[in-house]
């Protein structure tokens, strides 16, 4: 339609095209869409036809088409005809074959504009392997080949002042897509004629980059550096902000699902004084269990049992709330056995994660309670359910702050008290996960003004998938640019792991140097 193709025009310069841009659900530029696409998302994703062939398809059509890539759930695409028979045949109707071959497997990226800035969610075609200049002070940095993380894969190639950041090559706990991953990395280093000095990896030892990285580390006798999850992060948006080598520490908040933390726990809601060739944790996220682990992610549910009985006693909640559908969803658990596997630690980590404490609101509201389908779904259901227009006016659920280990941490206690009150009073989903946002985007305010009072710092890192929330990110930059703090966030470079790699590689180089 002609509105859209006006949002194309009003685009950041650096819009390639060839992208999916992800547009606010209901607006004048797309028409109705059946609920069934996208469900409880209030974002929808469209791209313009980038090349002849999609014109030759579409140039008929007068209404937009609805797509998806080209590959089975959680595995690449396919890239040859015969592949694409055997794996996609029982899901598409028909096929348009071409006889020349796929050197080079990539996605389309996919781009939003969150205020009058860029983001980028996936980095791949159009972008990928565009080079990004680093700041002053990389330019003598010697050749680092970083390794990347598990989920959101991408590696990425360090030299001359430059960084080349590969297209996103997905999660590399499936077997296709490790050997994708593999199969890429070694084109790369070939067409670029790209050999490391040093390889940077996650500290995780069982991601599959890191061993990966491990290996050819110890083949080719190359220095290895282990670089922390979260210190990688905000290194990652300081390059991006062109902060130079050897510039003054910044306070950077890096808000994602989960890192391997230092001192062996899991991370995931981090408050850093780091630099790029060091860090120290100033603050945190209230550490809670991971019941089962991996399942932790895809039940929510389990992550609202952890944080409940974390911040209550379990049959004084039974009752007060015996009346609420949560507390009768819950009771048909095996309790007992979850009680027992956090008390003696089988198989049920403490994680300070951001990203859990979203799933464990999000269940408790009635959102992805059983399960979800993909990691962050719950958390992006609910920031769906948010009332823009009165977010501002509707207050916070309150939190505390709390001491542990000789730092301050967050603690949600006041938060859930509040929260079931609100779930008793038959108060909307909406209404609650408005108050949520507004609830934390407070504490980490407060948490923030804090640090830069007591170490006098002025300038504040935002980086780790939780930031992909465009409420929390919107509230906490107008907080904190009101208290005259300096606030830099992602743009060419996705904020989640997808930019891992380029924190990796510049913290590496700051190192070696």
């Amino acid at each position: 339609s002609s509105e859209a193709g006006d949002r194309r025009q009003s685009l950041p310069d650096s819009y390639p095209g060839s992208a999916w841009v992800r547009e606010p659900r209901g607006s004048a530029s797309l028409p109705l869409i059946a609920a069934s696409v996208a469900p409880g998302q209030n974002t929808l994703g469209f791209m313009l036809p980038y090349t002849p062939l999609h014109h030759l398809i579409l140039k008929r059509m007068e209404r937009p088409i609805v797509l998806t890539s080209g590959n089975l759930s959680d595995e690449p695409q396919c890239i040859n005809n015969d592949e694409a028979r055997e794996k996609l045949g029982k899901i598409a109707d028909y096929f348009l074959l071409h006889n020349r071959d796929i050197v080079n497997r990539i996605d389309d990226s996919v781009v939003r504009v969150v205020g009058d800035k860029l983001q980028t969610i996936r980095r791949a075609r159009g972008y990928a392997p565009s080079t990004i200049t680093l700041p002053d002070g990389f330019k003598a940095a010697p050749h680092i080949l970083a390794m990347g993380s598990e989920l959101k894969n991408t590696f990425c190639l360090l030299r001359d002042g430059e960084a080349i950041l590969s297209q996103h090559l997905g999660d590399l706990e499936n077997a296709a897509a490790f050997n994708a991953y593999q199969d890429t990395l070694n084109l790369y280093l070939n067409l670029f004629e790209h050999k490391p000095e040093a390889i940077a990896i996650d500290q995780h030892p069982e991601y599959l980059s890191t061993k990966l990285g491990r290996e050819l580390a110890a083949a080719n006798n190359l220095k290895l550096y282990q670089i922390q999850h979260h210190h990688a992060h905000i290194a990652a948006c300081m390059a991006e902000n062109h902060l130079p080598l050897d510039t003054q520490p910044v306070l950077g908040i890096a808000l994602d699902g989960l890192g391997y933390g230092e001192d062996g726990t899991l991370w995931g809601g981090e408050f850093l004084l780091a630099d790029y060739r060091s860090y120290k944790r100033l603050g945190t996220f209230k550490p809670v269990a991971m019941i089962g682990g991996e399942q932790a992610i895809y039940q929510p549910w389990r992550n609202t049992y952890a944080h409940l009985t974390a911040a209550f006693n379990w049959q004084d909640l039974n009752q007060k709330y015996s009346d609420l559908d949560l507390l009768t969803f819950l009771a048909q658990k095996p309790l007992n056995l979850l009680n027992q596997m956090v008390e003696k630690r089988i198989n049920s980590p403490l994680a300070s994660s951001c990203g859990r404490l979203f799933d464990a609101v999000a269940a408790a509201i009635g959102i992805c309670r059983e399960e979800c389908s993909y990691e962050g779904q719950a958390a992006i259901e609910m920031e769906a359910l948010i009332d823009i227009n009165s977010l501002n006016d509707t207050p916070g659920y309150p939190f505390e702050m709390g001491i542990l280990n000789s730092i301050p941490y967050l603690e949600p206690r006041p938060m859930w008290q509040a929260l079931l009150d609100d779930l008793q009073q038959q108060i909307s989903q909406s209404v609650i996960a408005t108050k949520f946002h507004q609830g934390l985007a407070n504490a980490i305010a407060d948490m923030v003004t804090r640090l830069c009072d007591r170490y006098f710092i002025n300038q504040v890192v935002l980086s780790g998938g939780v930031w992909q929330n465009s409420a929390l990110l919107d509230l906490i930059s107008k907080r904190l640019q009101v208290k005259g703090i300096t606030v830099l966030t992602h743009s060419i470079v996705p904020p989640n792991d997808g930019g891992l790699s380029l924190g990796q590689a510049a913290i590496a180089a700051a190192i070696f140097n």
